[in-house]
């Protein structure tokens, strides 16, 4: 059984009101998608790791492999219009049998603590899948200018990446998401839909996804 990445990598960078995309932008030196692809090479239950990308970055991202010698990128592809063809594409240049595993994380996620991968991946092995999450600890609630009301946040969860599905299961879910004319915001609502049960691993705090100019200044400081 084989455990591939997918990082999905072709964002605009929109909201970090960056010309270039956040995840190519440089902290420390080095470009903040390396810091995201380390995780994975030095996890020895990931085997292959696959980006999907704007093509105008395809030659960073080779020169990137090789200077920070991230071996276990394989294939980097096109990126899609939505995060979902992203992942898709990804998908679909895997040469993967129905139970190996497939990750898919957010390339802006750069400070997911080891631990937590290793974690996820053991829980999908074990259980089919596995959806990082961290428990909301703060007091929720709706409304707009003034509150509507407070939300029980007893079973309230934030979903991060990784998220990691077998395979077959993945590919099923797409497939039912196209024919259906439906994206979804991440791959666990996907799968969700095809009625498997989705099982929550823990997250952590560190492994917030960098998108505004606050988060990189936060991710400044952190390193």
């Amino acid at each position: 059984m084989k455990t591939f990445a997918i990082i999905p990598a072709g964002g605009k960078g929109v909201r970090s009101g960056s010309a270039t995309p956040k995840q190519y932008l440089k902290f420390k030196g080095k470009e903040l998608i390396v810091y995201t692809l380390e995780t994975f090479q030095k996890n020895r239950l990931v085997n292959k790791i696959v980006v999907s990308a704007d093509p105008s970055y395809f030659n960073l991202l080779e020169k990137l492999k090789s200077k920070y010698h991230i071996t276990k990128l394989e294939q980097i592809v096109e990126g899609g219009k939505e995060r979902q063809d992203s992942v898709h594409n990804g998908l679909l240049s895997i040469k993967a049998k129905k139970d190996d595993r497939v990750i898919v994380h957010d390339a802006a996620r750069a400070l997911l603590p080891a631990e937590v991968l290793t974690n996820s991946i053991k829980m999908a092995k074990n259980k089919g899948n596995a959806l990082v999450c961290i428990k909301a600890g703060d007091t929720l609630l709706k409304g707009k200018s003034t509150v509507n009301y407070y939300i029980d946040r007893k079973d309230i969860y934030y979903v991060q990446t990784p998220q990691i599905f077998k395979y077959a299961d993945l590919m099923k879910a797409m497939e039912k998401a196209y024919s259906e004319g439906f994206y979804g915001t991440d791959e666990s609502m996907l799968v969700k839909r095809i009625n498997k049960k989705i099982h929550i691993a823990e997250g952590s705090p560190l492994n917030f996804k960098i998108t505004s100019k606050s988060d990189m200044e936060f991710f400044r400081k952190l390193i």
